[in-house]
């Protein structure tokens, strides 16, 4: 049986340096060998002009159809602004037990709150966005405790507050889902 593995979609330039720092994460934390490629998608396609923002459900949904053979998971990494169509907006969105999921750097970002930037916290939020989407991949649901990175985020406060690792009950849950994936 060959090994399994996750792979980051850029959709979008994202510097080799963040790119690794997310795979470094992403390996610590599930414990499966991560991986990089470009995106092929044309986003434009998924732009919505009426709302000035991207459809996520139609983004997730083409990520999933293109996942290569041999990774378990794959996340898209944006840059562009998502909804669904009953918020507002989104940092991130899964699939529940499935195969894909997607983060974006949009909404994340200081500037956007009249803020000065700070790349560290950028990454930061960035890192537990696509955390949190790829532990729903894995069958975790939205945790109550305060700081675990599973707790649901509406705002950036929401990120802020949080750590970038698992509370001991969905870690546990992790553990026992990945066990089962492989």
């Amino acid at each position: 049986m060959s090994q399994k593995r996750i792979i980051l979609v850029s959709c979008g330039h994202f510097e080799n340096e963040i790119i690794s720092k997310v795979a470094e994460l992403i390996h610590k934390e599930f414990n499966f060998p991560t991986f990089y490629k470009k995106c092929t998608l044309d986003l434009s396609s998924y732009y919505n002009p009426g709302r000035r923002q991207y459809d996520a459900n139609l983004i997730i949904k083409a990520i999933s159809e293109n996942v290569p053979d041999g990774f378990i998971k794959t996340i898209g990494l944006m840059r562009v602004d998502l909804y669904i169509p009953i918020l507002t907006y989104i940092f991130g969105q899964a699939f529940l037990n499935g195969n894909t999921a997607i983060a974006s750097l949009y909404r994340l970002r200081n500037e956007l709150y009249g803020l000065k930037p700070d790349s560290d916290l950028l990454f930061d939020r960035f890192s537990k966005v696509v955390l949190h989407e790829l532990g729903h991949t894995f069958g975790l649901i939205h945790c109550m405790d305060p700081v675990c990175i599973m707790r649901s985020s509406t705002y950036v406060e929401d990120l802020d507050q949080k750590e970038a690792h698992f509370c001991r009950h969905c870690k546990k849950e992790l553990i026992e889902n990945t066990n089962a994936t492989r």
